[in-house]
């Protein structure tokens, strides 16, 4: 079965045409790349109700005069105005801002998923959560790519994510199907004022053929949480 929610058909439908007007006219050079295009959308949508169907007699009860339907797009296209700023402002600095680019995903035909590693960094001191440290996910000594440009490596961590941090791997290129490996990385932590830490751990996965595969919590391979001490402090974080 599947579902769909009619609520981002409206808003897609509503910012491609706000983007194709300006090809026209665009005053306050609001960019229109895909990666703003897809933020603006995020924006939207996690401030607006879903609108679920799961068959054609739930599309024929979709009544495009009525004035629901009216105030529903009105709401969009008014949060489509306040994301054009917001995005506006916060730019992702690792993206080429230019319209009609696409990021090139690089996905291998025949691969492992490894999933989406995450975990969590505290001051061993006082147990609280740390911002501005710069976490990098290393597999033979060299940093991962990852499956797009939207998951970066190495990551600084942000006051808003309680310490939290994740990386998805690109998948590895294999050679057959239902190939098993076992994938080695490390964690390296490094931050002001605290001694720098590395963390060491296996994933394993098996080889399949590759779709676009959908961000999922629950295929995220948690690790243990880092504490961070200041120099000197070792023996506490033995």
């Amino acid at each position: 079965m599947e579902i769909y929610n009619i609520t981002e058909d409206i808003v897609f439908s509503s910012i491609q045409n706000i983007f194709d007007s300006f090809k026209k006219s665009n005053p306050d050079n609001f960019c229109s790349c895909k990666q703003c295009e897809i933020d603006i959308a995020c924006y939207v949508l996690n401030r607006c109700s879903p609108y679920y169907i799961v068959s054609n007699r739930g599309a024929t009860r979709i009544q495009r005069d009525s004035l629901e339907w009216q105030q529903l797009e009105a709401d969009i296209a008014a949060l489509i105005n306040e994301g054009l700023r917001r995005v506006k402002h916060n730019q992702r600095p690792s993206v080429q801002h230019e319209a009609g680019i696409t990021p090139d995903i690089r996905i291998p035909k025949i691969g492992f998923n490894i999933p989406v590693i995450g975990g969590r960094i505290f001051d061993g001191t006082t147990f609280a959560p740390l911002a501005g440290v710069k976490v990098e996910l290393h597999s033979n000594g060299e940093l991962v790519a990852m499956k797009d440009h939207n998951w970066q490596n190495p990551y600084t961590l942000v006051s808003n994510t309680a310490g939290s941090f994740t990386f998805w791997p690109l998948p590895v290129p294999a050679k057959k199907i239902e190939e098993h490996k076992i994938f080695e990385y490390s964690v390296t932590v490094e931050a002001q004022d605290y001694e720098t830490i590395s963390h060491f751990f296996k994933v394993p996965a098996i080889s399949q053929e590759q779709t676009n595969v959908q961000f999922s919590i629950e295929r995220t391979f948690k690790l243990p949480d880092i504490y961070l001490f200041p120099p000197g402090d070792d023996e506490k974080n033995g």
